[in-house]
């Protein structure tokens, strides 16, 4: 059944470009999307432009299935979180020649309009700022690997530890699954496997919680007997005590600049293709004990 959103926009108001907006919707790796989805509402009202929302529950199937339904509507363009796994439905729209822009989730090809955040640079900044503060035992709890994001931070941990004069040791990483859970079980393992571990750093906000439910649970003061950072910022981690050290992705930005790049293309398809990254924000807080 295609998971098309029951809230269709109303067609009687007149609107300069009709987009279709396909995206897990309720993915619990990805909390920040309700905020990505209001920016793009936001921007696309301040355009004169109508969405229709579309949930892909991060399922390849269900995004071609999605997809399709919004062609069949008719929709000027889409803005597109792809699912892990397979760029195939990508491939279709831009063989078909459908105004694209790939959302949040970018990868790794040339052929059509992105919007995402930069990883590698702001892993490796918190690894650096971990490194030059005396930790020389810098775990890292990774994303599933597969996905641009989560490959591109594991690439930014290993560049920081190079950058502080550190060593890779492949024995410091686990894989936390994308998830709460996953990132529980990694930081168990981690502080199982090396008891002098002095700092965590985790690859998205998800995973995070389940560290920081870990740290917690075997009694372990956070920026004091572990350092811990971050890549997203929750709103829990600005409240919790210590607050947590996070680099904060440019959600609302991400948003916005999708719908400028897919206004951008319909007024001028002949242009080669673009891909934005952003910069996250370094957000300093207590949990790295410094």
């Amino acid at each position: 059944m295609t998971a098309v959103s029951p809230e269709l926009p109303l067609w009687d108001t007149p609107v300069t470009h009709r987009f279709g907006v396909a995206m897990a919707l309720h993915d619990p790796s990805n909390p920040h999307v309700t905020r990505v989805v209001h920016a793009i509402e936001d921007a696309a009202a301040d355009a004169g432009c109508a969405i229709t929302l579309a949930d892909t529950g991060d399922s390849v199937a269900t995004e071609a299935e999605v997809v399709r339904s919004l062609r069949e509507q008719n929709v000027d363009g889409v803005l597109l979180s792809p699912a892990a796994g397979d760029d195939s439905v990508v491939t279709g729209l831009v063989r078909l020649g459908i105004p694209t822009v790939l959302v949040d989730h970018v990868a790794n090809r040339n052929d059509v309009d992105q919007s995402g955040a930069e990883n590698i640079q702001a892993i490796s900044a918190l690894v650096r700022h971990l490194g030059t503060r005396g930790h020389r035992r810098i775990g890292f709890v990774a994303d599933l690997p597969g996905r641009v994001a989560g490959d591109e931070r594991a690439l930014g941990y290993r560049l920081g530890l190079g950058r502080t004069g550190l060593r890779w040791n492949p024995d410091l990483v686990a894989n936390g699954r994308g998830d709460a859970s996953g990132g529980a079980a990694a930081a168990g393992k981690l502080l199982d496997d090396h008891p002098a571990l002095s700092a965590l750093v985790v690859a998205n906000e998800a995973m995070l919680v389940g560290v920081h439910y870990e740290l917690h649970r075997r009694g372990l003061r956070i920026g004091d007997h572990v350092a811990l950072a971050a890549y997203g910022d929750p709103a829990w981690a600005r409240t919790v005590d210590p607050a947590l050290t996070v680099m904060a992705p440019p959600v609302a930005e991400i948003g916005r600049a999708a719908v400028h790049l897919l206004l951008r293309r319909l007024t001028t398809p002949e242009r080669r293709p673009e891909t934005v990254r952003l910069a996250p924000e370094f957000r300093h807080r207590a949990s790295c004990g410094c």
